[in-house]
């Protein structure tokens, strides 16, 4: 056994339906650890069949079992049972993370599996708190407003952080009396496989969570199209987004998409400069660079411009390269190594659009073990124009382009100039100005005087090419539900009698 692997790793990663195992079978996929470039383990991907089989499971789970109606206080035991689980399991779940992904292990536990844990217990306490409607304003009747779980839900996970992103649809999912299908990505199925055991250990009854892995175009178009699916929530790329809608909407599904982003970090001179720098830093090169809201696009008022700009290089070259696995590592590898070379080739666009190459832009040269590794330094670069590729192009990866501007319009213009809208970054200590700022800019977020802080409660989603629905407490309850009215007449009534011969 290496070394690297905890003690229950499988290297053959199959679909689990109905609660089982499937034998492994089908196309074949290798898995790699970004680190070294070493293959780890086989995905068995899912074709049509094992799909179909899968929706089934999760179709007789909800419409032949009490899953649905089951009262909210069993359903809340469950989901903090589940979050007890995550815990007990949170090494275990961010090594296999790491092995798949390179983020660092520091960030997997203190991020990714805690914000995994905490997306049960968050959605266990919802659910005790919703409520319906009564409207009695008709003369005679009352009607009843209330909410149902819809059904089977898809749900198509991101590579990027796939535990942490993944956990949040399924426990809004099943909160709501739901059963589903996930769909991680191919590239790293490790940690999820062992989620949904982990789920089936805690008491998710058989058929309520099934996961099916393989390719978008294999695996994930036959989920979308599978007539037993009544919702489908996706996060990863717009263009994916755009295919999924187009035939999601041909059978009239409701989907959510949380789609890409080109955030602006924008830093005024009336910012607290030494926590706008961190933040900065923190915004573009944590999860190593591969985050859908990392503040890509630093802009910049010019008075701080120079100062600003030497002190993020100077703190970007520092940054510790390295082995995963080591918690003093603060930049792991990127996921792939087809996603390092695209990273790369923004380097050299860069500099042929005119801009100039500040710090990196090029692949870390490791030794040892990691010499295979997907490394790529900290990279920045000062555009020449916010119309430059590296400024209006999702990289999605430990890359930065600053920009400077002279006035506020400036600064809104091209912070809003781009598809996307997901998040933007504010900095500034003038309240007209963050005022103002709060209400112009065109993301689905804005965070001020502040970094990645996601409050669950609230919607989370973009504008633009970034997506179309909302995550969020109201939001997914709206998402997994269906709206029911019920009226009904408070005394008895006259109806009106026809059909009667005198």
């Amino acid at each position: 056994m290496n070394a690297l692997l905890p003690t229950q790793f499988s290297s053959n990663i199959t679909s689990l339906i109905g609660g089982k195992a499937s034998s492994p079978s089908g196309h074949q996929l290798p898995v790699f650890y970004p680190a070294t470039g070493q293959q780890i383990a086989t995905l068995h991907e899912a074709d049509a069949d094992e799909v179909d089989q899968a929706v089934k499971a999760a179709r007789r789970a909800f419409d032949t079992t009490d899953w649905a109606r089951l009262p909210v206080e069993k359903r809340q035991e469950l989901l903090l049972a589940i979050q007890a689980k995550i815990i007990a399991h949170a090494d275990e779940l961010a090594r296999l993370e790491c092995l798949n992904l390179g983020v660092s292990m520091r960030e997997l536990r203190e991020r990714h599996v805690k914000r995994a844990a905490y997306n049960f217990r968050f959605f266990a306490e919802y659910i005790g708190q919703t409520k319906g409607d009564v409207y009695d304003q008709t003369t005679g009747y009352r009607s009843v407003v209330v909410r149902e779980p819809v059904g089977v839900a898809a749900l198509i996970a991101p590579w990027n952080a796939p535990t942490a992103l993944a956990s949040m649809k399924v426990a809004a999912c099943i909160a709501f009396g739901n059963t589903c299908v996930l769909k991680p990505s191919e590239q790293t199925p490790l940690a999820l496989r062992c989620f949904v055991d982990l789920l089936h250990e805690a008491g998710v009854p058989d058929g309520v969570v099934n996961i099916v892995n393989g390719r978008g175009s294999v695996t994930g178009e036959a989920l979308v199209n599978h007539p037993g699916v009544d919702r489908i929530s996706f996060t990863g790329g717009t263009e994916t987004g755009r295919r999924i809608m187009s035939q999601a909407g041909l059978r009239l599904k409701p989907c959510t998409l949380e789609l890409g982003g080109k955030s602006a970090n924008i830093v005024f001179a009336s910012a607290d400069l030494d926590r706008a720098l961190d933040a900065a830093l923190v915004s573009i090169y944590s999860n190593n660079g591969q985050q859908c809201l990392a503040g890509s696009r630093i802009l910049l008022e010019k008075s701080i411009a120079d100062d600003f700009i030497g002190r993020f290089v100077e703190r970007a070259a520092k940054i510790r390269i390295g082995d995963p696995m080591l918690d003093e590592t603060e930049l792991g590898p990127l996921a792939s190594s087809g996603h390092r070379d695209r990273v790369l080739s923004f380097a050299d666009i860069a500099v042929g659009e005119g801009a100039e190459l500040l710090t990196g832009g090029k692949a870390a040269s490791l030794s040892g073990d990691l010499a295979g590794g997907y490394f790529v330094e900290p990279t920045a670069v000062f555009a020449k124009s916010n119309s430059s590729r590296v400024c209006q192009d999702e990289i999605f990866g430990p890359f930065a382009a600053f920009l400077t501007f002279d006035s506020y319009e400036e600064a809104i213009g091209m912070a809003n100039d781009t598809q996307f809208g997901l998040v933007s970054y504010l900095w500034s200590d003038h309240l007209p100005t963050v005022e103002a700022a709060s209400r112009d800019l065109k993301s689905g977020v804005v965070w001020v005087n502040t970094t990645m802080t996601r409050e669950l409660r609230a919607p989370f989603g973009g504008y633009k090419d970034s997506g179309v629905g909302r995550e969020g407490g109201e939001a997914s309850e709206q998402f997994y539900t269906e709206i029911k009215t019920v009226t009904t007449p408070t005394r008895p009534i006259t109806v009106k009698k026809i059909g009667i011969s005198d």
